[in-house]
């Protein structure tokens, strides 16, 4: 059989001095080096430009889509109208609102996204394109 095994004896406390002492604070991490820049951004995009950008470029393609009498002239005046707003949406992202110009730039996308499905819906079932 094996022979039993003592305990091992409790563990001796550090020496003095070894363990800093408890009431100090830790000192501050990375002291000599500068502090970690924060980049902000200057005109940060916010939802109210976003929407009003939005809601006036809604306004804009129905306009210009009721100017349409078929499905060939609503598509050209929706072009019309997204090169438009893109040119639009460019000046304003440089020198302007930034918000207003993501809210123009995502409903133009939108209204001449909708103008081709109805033009790709149309060549599909007639084997006809609209827009020659």
């Amino acid at each position: 059989m094996a022979d039993r095994q003592v305990s091992w004896p409790a563990a001796a406390p550090p020496p003095p001095g070894y363990m800093p002492p408890r009431d100090l604070p830790p000192p501050p991490m990375f002291t000599g080096l500068p502090p970690r820049p924060v980049y902000r951004e200057p005109h940060p995009v916010t939802a109210g430009p976003v929407i009003s950008g939005l809601s006036a470029t809604t306004v804009w393609f129905v306009l210009f889509g009721s100017l349409g009498d078929g499905l060939g002239s609503y598509a050209w005046w929706t072009i019309g109208a997204a090169l438009a707003a893109w040119a639009v949406s460019v000046v304003l992202a440089v020198l302007g609102d930034r918000g207003v110009a993501v809210g123009v730039a995502v409903a133009s996308g939108l209204a001449l996204s909708i103008a081709m499905f109805f033009v790709t819906t149309h060549w599909i079932t007639t084997l006809d394109w609209p827009l020659w």
